[in-house]
């Protein structure tokens, strides 16, 4: 019988580099995959000459100079800079909440001083509460004018919650800066690999074994049998049939259209941030490579969804009740024998790129 020393569960960008670290070192790896495609959710498709991202926008941004010269050791990234467009009931603001923004919102700001006065001003409201909840939390921080333009409808669509019912936590600092400077990230290092990021992780996986549509779940006992050690990259919870109970997340539906114009938005990503329309916003794929040669432009909108089993899981629900349980999975997954987990499902907790391929290439195997 085949054997391997280690099988490695999902080719996302964790499992892709776990694989590219172990091939480096001589280890005989598998890695396996339910979906039809390497690459998980950063997977792009080529759609009319355009590098589309079929699992929503991913910009990678980092400050750790050793990532960054990692990813470039398999592909050139562009110089993309991301700017994201706020649309509400017909204007359009600047994010992240900066001087430009404030112009806009503020007919008497030109300058930082200017600014301010206005949010310290707006602020004032909740007379030094302690915020209790999302909407105090965001008016404590940039003011109600704000919150009630660029935060709240987004917010209450993503999560399918008032803000008044989301804990005060999920938004403990909000991007604000008192310069004219719509540059989303703070990170020194930001691009999108040129050709897309499934010629990334194409790239990390090339000389390893890769079999799609195959489910680890289907027929564990011989996974488990075939290998010295797992790296599992799948649902934390999944793994232990349940038995503590459900981990809870959102998701996403999405809706790409080929539209036969050459450019629709003018922006790669426009956030919608009243309560309608239902999607949180609108991606035009061109605008991430400018190599992207098309007479035509691919648009997706995306509509955050409740999750059910049948659905893919985007985002981790981080409320008391689910990091308790969570962490009593934890507790279990530290007691496996030859068992690593690793990334946003295993470790049931959200995560920018770059820190996945951090933990990635430090974690023990």
């Amino acid at each position: 019988m085949e054997h391997f020393d280690y099988l490695i569960v999902g080719s996302g960008l964790f499992g892709a580099t776990v694989a590219n670290r172990l091939k480096n070192d001589g280890k005989k790896v598998l890695v396996i995959d339910k979906r039809d495609h390497i690459a998980g959710n950063v997977y792009t498709e080529d759609i009319e000459g355009i590098h589309v991202h079929k699992y929503g926008a991913h910009i990678f941004h980092t400050d750790y100079k050793d990532v960054w010269d990692y990813v470039n050791s398999f592909v050139e990234f562009n110089r993309f800079t991301n700017s994201p467009i706020a649309y509400y009931k017909g204007k359009v603001y600047n994010m992240p909440f900066n001087m430009n923004t404030f112009a806009k919102l503020w007919d008497d700001v030109v300058t930082p001083t200017d600014a301010k006065r206005h949010i310290e001003e707006e602020k004032k409201e909740l007379n030094g509460k302690e915020p209790s909840n999302l909407e105090e939390q965001a008016i404590s921080l940039v003011g109600r004018t704000i919150y009630e333009k660029l935060v709240k409808g987004y917010t209450e669509k993503q999560w399918n919650r008032p803000c008044t019912e989301l804990p005060a936590f999920i938004i403990k600092r909000l991007p604000v800066r008192f310069t004219y400077d719509n540059n989303y990230f703070n990170d020194k290092y930001q691009g999108i690999p040129i050709g897309g990021y499934t010629k990334l992780v194409e790239k990390m996986l090339n000389g390893v074994e890769v079999r799609l549509n195959t489910n680890y779940f289907d027929n564990r006992e011989y996974f488990n049998s075939i290998a010295d050690k797992i790296v599992y990259t799948g649902m934390l919870d999944e793994y232990f049939d349940y038995k503590l109970g459900r981990l809870e997340y959102r998701s996403l539906r999405f809706d790409t259209k080929i539209m036969d114009i050459e450019n629709f938005q003018g922006n790669a990503v426009v956030n919608y941030t009243d309560s309608q329309p239902a999607y949180t916003r609108v991606i035009e794929h061109k605008h991430f490579d400018s190599s992207s040669v098309s007479d035509k432009t691919v648009v997706t909108y995306e509509y955050p969804e409740d999750w059910t089993p049948e659905k893919e899981a985007y985002y981790v629900i981080n409320d008391d009740k689910n990091n308790k349980l969570a962490e009593e999975y934890r507790a279990l997954a530290a007691k496996e024998k030859n068992v690593i987990f690793g990334g946003r499902l295993a470790d049931y907790k959200y995560y920018d790129m770059d820190d996945v391929i951090k933990k990635a290439l430090e974690i023990e195997l």
